[in-house]
């Protein structure tokens, strides 16, 4: 998970191509349909899906985007899956906008943006551990209305839209209704955060200190945890230095499950930064009571 600056630009694949697509013969913007944009978002899964199966597990050439020591991987499946799905995009919604972690931002004219992490986790990709996902999100110029975290290799697809108002789990054609724990004590919560180097020097000591509250506390996770946390099964997901296609996917998922999702300071996450989840308002609030004295503006990007 890296923060990212959008650029107004086209690259890759799908960039390449993009005066090239013929527009659907039905409706090219069907933009007041949400049942339509929800399936739509399923069907990019399907799309990023048939590409990142044909990887995982599979011997892979990791390019690093950083420069010395640090270390942020891609390979060759990030970069397709999200070319399938900008492709899918410009076919049938050439109006709206995309932002991608691969190919950067491309605007449109309508309010609507699909935000789109073709693999979250990609250090989990590349060491053959199932908890990345592809996120899709669809922005309406205020908030993220359609959110799907989809993990092909375990066949879960987890999402949300504000027409239904409700968080699924679609798992072997069965799809299962989600709810936050009812958990309202740090000293009974289960919490997750992606890795100790994802914070500064006084982020971490916030989170350590939260970590130090609670009954367990477990790293690793990435995009999966907020799916557990919205299943019941994890009560925090604290993070910091996230992208806004990092966590705008997960926000439906979660808020419709019953949870809150904020920065740190309790205001919106939509553009990522540090990020709080929590199951529940209670609890949300415990947490910030800890982690605010480290808490920072958060960058308006869309």
């Amino acid at each position: 998970m890296t923060t990212n600056n959008p650029a107004d630009t086209q690259s890759g694949s799908s960039g390449a191509r993009s005066g090239d697509w013929v527009p659907a013969t039905t409706s090219a913007d069907q933009e007041f349909s949400a049942d339509s944009l929800l399936q739509f978002a399923c069907k990019l899964a399907d799309a990023a899906s048939r590409i990142t199966l044909q990887h995982f597990r599979q011997s892979l050439n990791v390019d690093n985007k950083l420069s010395g020591n640090n270390f942020d991987p891609v390979t060759i499946a990030d970069r397709a899956a999200e070319a399938a799905m900008r492709d899918l995009i410009l076919l049938h919604y050439p109006t709206h906008g995309i932002y991608g972690e691969e190919y950067g931002a491309k605007s449109g004219t309508s309010n609507f943006t699909w935000v789109l992490d073709p693999i979250d986790g990609t250090r989990a990709f590349i060491s053959g551990l199932p908890t990345w996902g592809t996120l899709i999100a669809l922005f309406d110029g205020n908030r993220p209305v359609v959110g799907v975290m989809d993990q092909p290799f375990t066949g879960e697809r987890y999402f949300a839209d504000d027409l239904n108002g409700k968080s699924v789990l679609r798992h072997l054609s069965t799809d299962t209704s989600l709810r936050c724990s009812n958990c309202s004590q740090l000293a009974k919560a289960i919490m997750m955060s992606t890795a100790p180097d994802m914070f500064d020097q006084h982020e971490f000591a916030a989170q350590q200190k939260l970590a130090s509250s609670v009954r367990l506390m477990r790293y690793g996770g990435d995009c999966y945890s907020y799916c557990l946390l919205a299943a019941g099964h994890v009560d925090l997901v604290v993070e910091s230095n996230l992208s806004l296609y990092d966590i705008q996917a997960l926000i439906p998922i979660v808020e419709h499950a019953g949870g809150v999702v904020t920065d740190w300071h309790g205001e919106s996450a939509n553009n990522g930064g540090q990020v709080v989840a929590a199951a529940n308002v209670s609890l949300h609030r415990q947490a910030l009571d800890v982690l605010q004295s480290a808490a920072k503006k958060s960058v308006r990007i869309l």
